[in-house]
């Protein structure tokens, strides 16, 4: 099942409530351009590899591109999504309490990104959709438990498997490179760097750009009255769209989260740099195939502190990480509870 563009237009001339949940779903996918890409370039831009301006346009270009081509090639993520809460039922409450979680994610993703911390924005989008999905059914049946146990295993991958591939790559690194000279290293990753930068530029548009396509379809079929779609193709207009908007995001802001991630929790030379984006780009990979949807602010920054530590343990800023590990631990009970309060404030009001 897909939705085309005309049909698309009808239906917003026709259904006012399909006009406000895609403005909110495309305002969600902007806040997460410019919270959650800059992670993607923080490391390149404190390590010096490329000019924040520089990075940020080459940020914006790779979330298209990731966007448009891994829904071409694997739409898993997207399904995931789509299929992890039960909005059935009254299609006008459906909408009302979809509508009710988009707008408590985008006030946790603005308030996270005004104080610079990196809280996850695909952990704020589940948690939001599955408090509304649960208020909308009056219990836990609004959750598909086997969809939402993938969240699970997202959440073991980028956070074991990023920490140890962060570890394992730069401390090959240093080794494959212990008898060249420094100074040619450090240009060599320098350049290096910009490639992995570009890497993980382009696996969060294709993690975090799928994520918000399955919320948008969702969105569209609930208005045309079709709750119980398991499947559907995603339309390249669709793609493009969100493309665009992601791309804006990051175009607009991000030096706040650029600062956190890539300058204040863990001071990195380029190799480590380059080890840290090719970590966190593998795993976003992996977890893209398999269909997990994982965040891409959480496996960079574990990337990160991976690196960090195989240095030595003192060399990552642990107050950094324990208020993003807060934040982290925070974003599913609070939003999954903002987004629960929401819809059924909404739903009494509407």
């Amino acid at each position: 099942m897909t939705i085309g563009l005309a049909q698309f237009i009808s239906s917003l001339l026709t259904n006012p409530a399909l006009i406000i949940i895609s403005l909110l779903t495309l305002g969600v996918i902007l806040v997460n351009g410019w919270t959650d890409a800059p992670n993607a370039i923080a490391t390149a831009v404190s390590t010096r590899a490329i000019k924040p301006r520089s990075a940020i346009i080459m940020a914006a270009c790779l979330n298209f591109l990731g966007v448009a081509i891994m829904s071409f090639l694997n739409a898993n993520v997207a399904m995931t999504i789509y299929n992890m809460v039960d909005f059935a039922g009254d299609s006008h409450d459906a909408l009302v309490a979809l509508a009710a979680a988009l707008f408590a994610i985008v006030i946790w993703a603005t308030a996270a990104w005004y104080f610079g911390i990196p809280t996850s924005e695909s952990h704020a989008l589940i948690a939001g959709i599955s408090g509304a999905a649960i208020a909308m059914q009056g219990g836990l049946g609004g959750i598909n438990g086997s969809e939402w146990i993938k969240v699970i295993y997202g959440l073991f991958l980028s956070t074991v498997i990023g920490f140890a591939m962060g570890w394992i790559i730069v401390k090959l690194v240093g080794l494959l490179f212990k008898n060249t000279e420094r100074q040619k290293v450090t240009d060599v990753f320098r350049k290096s760097q910009i490639g992995a930068a570009a890497a993980v530029a382009f696996m969060h548009g294709a993690q975090d750009g799928q994520k918000f396509i399955g919320v948008f379809m969702l969105g569209a079929f609930l208005a045309q009255g079709v709750a119980d779609a398991t499947s559907f193709q995603i339309p390249i207009w669709l793609m493009i769209l969100c493309s665009i908007v992601m791309g804006l995001g990051t175009s607009i802001g991000g030096y706040r989260i650029i600062k956190t991630v890539g300058m204040d929790m863990v001071k990195l030379e380029p190799y480590q740099g380059f080890s840290a984006d090719l970590a966190g780009a593998l795993c976003l990979l992996l977890a893209s195939v398999f269909g997990l949807p994982v965040s891409t602010t959480h496996t960079k920054t574990i990337a990160i502190m991976g690196v960090g530590a195989a240095r030595r343990l003192s060399s990552v800023n642990w107050n950094i990480v324990k208020d993003m590990g807060l934040a982290w631990i925070l974003t599913f009970p609070g939003c999954g509870l903002l987004g629960y309060i929401m819809a059924l404030f909404f739903m009494h009001i509407f």
